[in-house]
């Protein structure tokens, strides 16, 4: 979250949900808004935490967004996000996608 805060974003929402799906974080910047997907390891030994972004998860995410921007009335463009965090030996890295639709 702090992250995305120290980047400019205002959080609109965490952990939204809509029916079978969960929006991580909401977020606005520069008039555009922003749906974001965390992912979080404690190493590497499974891969890249964004590499675990299913399809499953993304048809979801799109449903959920949809839903979130007809019910509020938001006329704004809207981008997805990927957020992943590597918590390793007491460090964390972070990696952050901005328009990652080749994911989605």
């Amino acid at each position: 979250m702090e992250h995305l805060i120290s980047k400019g974003y205002t959080i609109l929402e965490r952990n939204w949900r809509h029916a079978k799906a969960e929006i991580d974080v909401i977020a606005v910047r520069g008039g555009t808004l922003a749906i974001v997907e965390v992912k979080s390891r404690s190493s590497e030994v499974f891969g890249d935490p964004l590499e675990s972004v299913s399809k499953e998860k993304i048809r979801l995410l799109r449903r959920a967004a949809n839903a979130y921007v007809n019910l509020k009335g938001i006329d704004l463009d809207i981008r997805f996000d990927c957020v992943g965090v590597l918590l390793d030996k007491g460090r964390e890295r972070i990696t952050h996608v901005e328009d990652a639709c080749f994911l989605f």
